[in-house]
């Protein structure tokens, strides 16, 4: 059975055509379909990994995110606006609805032109803050472009994000083996709840901070943030693994800023920018070409001599040993591949009633060209009821896993029970009976056969 379910999971995989293991279908929005010819590359990129790309403008009237029910795009993408609002077709809670309906979407925010209140209302919900201008410029006057910003310093240049955490790999880090630097012009800083779905890609740097231009042109008295408390990239996973990303600078995604030198000041060499890497690796994350888990099968059976090999039985005894299993494989770019857990992470496993009574680490076992199979044996509780085998792996950059499995966990039989001579604990009772028994039959056969002395008046009357 396991053997079929991989040959159809294989096939399938052959058989899709998209690059994006969540669908190939793209739609843009911007304010002129001609914009497009400004970001040719980077929808050159996206085409050439599989995309089929549609371009509407917030007017148009045939623009419709759901047909039937379903969803007529898989993703979506914003590019910067001048109308306030974009349409019964794109409201907050159309958008929420897209979400939910496991559809991804990246929004790319410019100061030149304000968020439209439709952006602004559905990442609220997400619970991430733009300033109240909605179009707050972000400034460095230590880490900027002398070239291009040698007076507004609003060209902040960073070097590329190393692993955002021990357990991501390089999933959001560019290579950079001659000192490249990002470039992040006339971007909008964010700002982040404390929600466990949201991550922060690129943050800015300690020396940059926004404000409005247009209020503040001379002297900066109320910041909207600073430093690190500006997000210049962030990310947002849904619980059903859907993906939002939040990019503060369209020019990042530009052809201009895509092949473009930057000097950074202080600096005596101009280097190239990574925006074009980068941008790949930020869209292929939304869109689901990156960092995506499957989960190919699931097995679970007794590892006892003498007992039934069944897998996924419904039904096991208390202190039995069992043997679960479950495998994995993770999406890159265009093809399944092993899903290998970091060495500072861990895939757990948990057999649970109301609460874990076994929460187990899960090894590695098997790989193949496409999977890993992870695995735990252990003893069952000497509880009696219905629990669940439950794998619940969440991880940032990584869509969700869970995985339960129910199973009832019964008492041993009449039959099952090993005899009180084997449990070394009955012993004294055992010997306690057994001294009972004899020093009865004793003191009965003593009764039976003792005859009583005859006394005294008995003999002289004879």
């Amino acid at each position: 059975m396991r053997s079929l379910v991989s040959f159809l999971l294989l096939l399938l995989a052959a058989v899709a055509q998209a690059v994006s293991s969540s669908g190939e279908r793209l739609l843009v929005i911007l304010d002129d379909v001609a914009e497009k010819a400004g970001y040719s590359k980077f929808f050159g990129d996206l085409e050439a990994r599989g995309f089929k790309i549609t371009y509407e403008t917030p007017k148009s009237e045939t623009l419709n995110l759901f047909k039937l029910g379903e969803r007529e795009y898989d993703h979506l993408i914003f590019l910067p606006t001048k109308v306030k609002g974009l349409g019964p077709s794109l409201t907050p809670n159309v958008l929420v609805q897209f979400i939910n309906a496991e559809g991804n979407i990246l929004v790319a925010l410019s100061s030149k032109n304000p968020a439209p209140t439709s952006i602004v209302s559905t990442l609220l919900e997400l619970d991430i803050h733009l300033p109240p201008d909605r179009s707050g410029l972000v400034v460095d006057h230590f880490n900027y472009d002398v070239t291009s910003a040698a007076e507004k310093h609003d060209v902040v240049l960073l070097p590329a994000p190393g692993p955002l955490r021990a357990d991501v790999q390089d999933l959001f880090s560019p290579a950079a083996p001659n000192g490249e630097l990002l470039a992040f012009p006339s971007g909008v800083g964010q700002t982040l709840g404390s929600g466990s779905l949201l991550a922060p890609v690129l943050r800015a740097p300690s020396t940059a901070y926004s404000y409005d231009p247009k209020e503040q042109a001379e002297m900066v008295d109320d910041l909207f943030a600073a430093g690190s408390q500006l997000s210049l990239v962030t990310t947002f996973q849904a619980r059903n693994s859907a993906r939002v990303s939040v990019v503060g600078s369209a020019d990042m995604l530009s052809d201009k800023w895509f092949d473009a030198k930057v000097k950074k000041h202080g600096s005596k060499a101009s280097v190239a920018t990574l925006n074009r890497d980068f941008a790949k690796r930020v869209s292929g994350w939304t869109f689901g070409e990156t960092g995506v888990l499957r989960v190919n099968w699931v097995e679970h059976h007794l590892n006892e001599e003498g007992q039934s090999n069944q897998s996924n039985p419904e039904i096991y005894r208390i202190k039995n040993d069992v043997t679960y299993s479950i495998s994995l494989s993770e999406y890159v770019w265009d093809a399944w591949t092993p899903f290998t857990v970091p060495e500072k992470d861990a895939l757990q496993l948990e057999f649970s009633m109301l609460s874990p009574f076994h929460r187990l680490p899960l090894k590695p076992v098997t790989t193949s060209s496409d999977s890993t199979t992870y695995s735990a044996s252990f003893k069952l509780p000497d509880q009696h009821g219905i629990f669940n085998f439950k794998v619940n792996h969440k991880r940032p950059f990584y869509s969700n896993v869970e995985e339960k499995a129910t199973v009832s966990v019964r008492h041993f039989a009449h039959d099952e029970w090993p005899r009180s001579f084997v449990i070394s604990g009955a012993w004294p009772w055992i010997s306690g009976i057994g001294a009972t028994i004899v020093g009865w039959l004793g003191f009965v056969a003593i009764w039976l056969y003792s005859k009583p002395a005859q006394s005294a008046e008995i003999k002289k009357t004879r």
